[in-house]
């Protein structure tokens, strides 16, 4: 069944690493909302296969800059399945306990929550507007209010992080008991503040070795806890997978609403304009205009490869040459389990060599 994903571009403040379709321009709001409302009518109106999705995620941005009410004529106006997986990205700094009541009583039940660090030094030298003890606090108090499907964020390899600083973050998460957790290693992204603190020499990329190290080490010890790990950067505990996600790696079509959104409907992908204005303007004439391109077979094998060798479940062995594998299972990156061949926790240090190799 599809998904739908609804792109919020706002933030009150740019993080430093951050190179997603953004802008702080929250005087937009409404009219953003509204536009948003009309494209999704355009949708409604054309095609079913996107009626009564079976996921909903708000992305961003800063979905949480929204007011709920704003957010519940969203989720009104696309009437997803009775039992979606509603999801909202959270910054910590923007939920208060009355906004965390009415997420609930509105139907979202589930939060994203972009915590990154425990550590307040490195929070602000990413740009991070909330604290550690705001994290601790959102995630305690979206709990009392009876959210019970959370995910929180982490980032790893940040500038002066050390081993016992991530070691410190990942105890913290698990004591706050989420049912999902995402760790990602940072990427210097072109145009970004922090590649530019690091071209310039004001900040060092931490060192590969011991970035596996903290890759190795938080796969140890969430696995240890309880946690699958079924996708290179996330580990949920049973049944606490994002069902939203999963379907970006199994080929699932999604519907991507807003600008900059991605869309995928089996064939083709299209893409919305990455310009807010132009988006609000387009899309309440209904001229949205939208890049497409349609896959080829050869994309199409070549993305389940790259897709599906970064989750536990790999990909069908007829999708590659025997003989490009062989090096890959003989020294123990891959491994070979009905049918599919899946990355090793060796594997995943070099995922991209192998994928590059193997398409």
């Amino acid at each position: 069944m599809a998904g739908i994903y609804v792109h919020i571009p706002f933030c009150k403040s740019r993080c430093k690493y951050c190179d997603f379709y953004s802008t702080t321009l929250l005087s937009k709001r409404t009219m953003y909302v509204k536009a948003l409302l009309c494209e999704w009518e355009e949708y409604k109106n054309r095609d079913m296969l996107w009626q009564h999705p079976k996921t909903l995620y708000f992305g961003g941005g800063t979905p949480s800059v929204l007011e709920p009410q704003a957010i519940k004529s969203i989720i009104h106006a696309i009437e997803p399945d009775d039992d979606a997986e509603i999801t909202l990205e959270v910054n910590p700094g923007d939920l208060t306990r009355d906004n965390l009541r009415e997420l609930c009583l509105i139907g979202v039940n589930r939060l994203s929550i972009g915590i990154q660090s425990f550590h307040n030094s490195l929070l602000q030298l990413i740009g991070r507007r909330h604290s550690a003890e705001d994290a601790k606090n959102v995630v305690r108090m979206a709990q009392e209010e009876g959210f019970n499907n959370i995910s929180i964020d982490l980032i790893y390899g940040l500038p002066g992080e050390t081993m016992e600083m991530w070691e410190s973050d990942v105890a913290e998460a698990i004591s706050l008991h989420p049912q999902h957790i995402s760790a990602y290693c940072l990427t210097y992204e072109p145009d970004t503040i922090l590649t530019h603190l690091r071209d310039t020499g004001e900040i060092r990329e931490t060192y590969e070795t011991i970035l596996n190290d903290m890759f190795d080490y938080i796969c140890s010890i969430l696995t240890t806890n309880g946690y699958i790990h079924y996708e290179v950067s996330n580990f949920a505990l049973t049944g606490c997978h994002s069902r939203h996600n999963s379907s970006y790696w199994d080929f699932t079509p999604y519907l991507g609403l807003g600008t900059a959104a991605h869309s995928f409907d089996g064939e083709k992908r299209w893409w919305n304009p990455a310009d807010l204005q132009l988006y609000i303007e387009q899309a309440q004439t209904h001229t949205l205009h939208r890049e497409i391109e349609v896959l080829t077979a050869e994309q199409h094998r070549m993305e389940q490869i790259m897709l599906g060798l970064r989750t536990s479940k790999g990909i069908d062995c007829h999708l590659v040459e025997q003989d490009k594998t062989t090096s890959y299972l003989n020294n123990g990156f891959l491994r070979e389990s009905s049918g599919h061949y899946i990355a090793t926790q060796r594997g995943l240090h070099i995922l991209n060599q192998i994928i590059n190799n193997l398409v």
